[in-house]
């Protein structure tokens, strides 16, 4: 796999303390209690703006994820809304974490994943439009219906120069009360709107911080040094609080974890830090985004900057 993006190594594990001290909020939730989220973030630099993606969720019972918010920014820290899409719009019980995509032929893309009413399925719905503010009006079509037997949702899509990628978190749902497990599933296309699914990606290991279930939150393509960052969780309790790993190309299709997990955590119990996403910064280094527990046991949306 390779990519015409900006180059972003892979990271070294930074001390725990220093990136959250370090990092800075971009979002905070609107509720200051459990179950209020602000977080999900899918970021893209194009031609010095930074423009974002995220989800706001209230608690179960209370709305879940309500919405998705379109926002930019010149420094990557303060962000002005610029569309916000209610889960009503997509006939949705909640909206997930969304995907941002700018296309080589400069159009904008967003991935949102839905929630079937009244079931625990998921799938992708695609939004397309010349500009980022024309994402609001745009109308949705269904690129990742899942199935009777497994949800999809929370894709990250890539362009490799010559095709799309796409690594989604796929949830069985032959069992009603464990559908909180997850593999990461790799699928390619053409177009970005077809795809074809080519086999599992990541599956978390039996007996470890991830057995329970594992999602990609960001993917750098760099050849045979691609890698990943993904959440991931041991039980299911865990739930909601998953912390980050990283994971390296391990063939054409597969990765394999890196080292001994977690790679990145909050400090604040439950510990919760995840749906991370990483953007190359044209000096070198790299922007990351990611949501994160607050000791009021909220989750707020972070970023931080970390060297090459």
């Amino acid at each position: 796999m390779t990519s015409s993006a900006t180059r972003t190594p892979a990271p070294r594990p930074p001390e725990p303390e220093r990136f959250w001290a370090d990092a800075e909020v971009v979002v905070a939730p609107e509720d200051p209690r459990p179950g209020s989220w602000a977080g999900g973030p899918s970021a893209q630099l194009v031609d010095g703006t930074w423009w974002l993606a995220y989800r706001l969720r209230r608690p179960v019972g209370e709305g879940r994820g309500f919405g998705n918010v379109l926002a930019r920014s010149a420094d990557g820290v303060r962000f002005e809304p610029v569309a916000a899409l209610g889960k009503d719009r997509f006939g949705a019980e909640s909206l997930e974490r969304p995907a941002l995509v700018h296309t080589p032929d400069g159009r904008w893309r967003l991935y949102v994943s839905c929630a079937t009413p009244g079931t625990r399925h998921w799938r992708v719905d695609l939004l397309e439009a010349d500009t980022v503010e024309g994402l609001a009006t745009a109308p949705p079509r269904t690129v990742l219906p899942g199935s009777d037997q497994a949800g999809v949702k929370d894709p990250v899509v890539r362009h490799d120069g010559v095709q799309w990628h796409l690594w989604a978190s796929v949830h069985p749902l032959d069992d009603p009360d464990a559908t909180d497990r997850m593999t990461t599933e790799h699928a390619t296309s053409p177009d970005g709107v077809e795809w074809t699914w080519r086999g599992t990606a990541l599956a978390g290991t039996e007996g470890s911080w991830d057995a329970r279930g594992v999602r990609f939150t960001a993917v750098v393509l760099d050849g045979s040094r691609t890698w990943a960052v993904y959440d991931g969780r041991a039980t299911a309790a865990e739930n909601w609080e998953e912390r980050t790993g990283l994971a390296v190309h391990d063939g054409e299709l597969g990765f394999r974890a890196a080292g001994d997990g977690p790679f990145l955590q909050s400090p604040h119990p439950p510990h919760g830090l995840r749906y991370a996403d990483v953007v190359g910064l044209p000096g070198g280094g790299a922007r990351w985004f990611y949501e994160a527990t607050r000791p009021d046991g909220a989750h707020e949306l972070r970023t931080v900057v970390l060297p090459a």
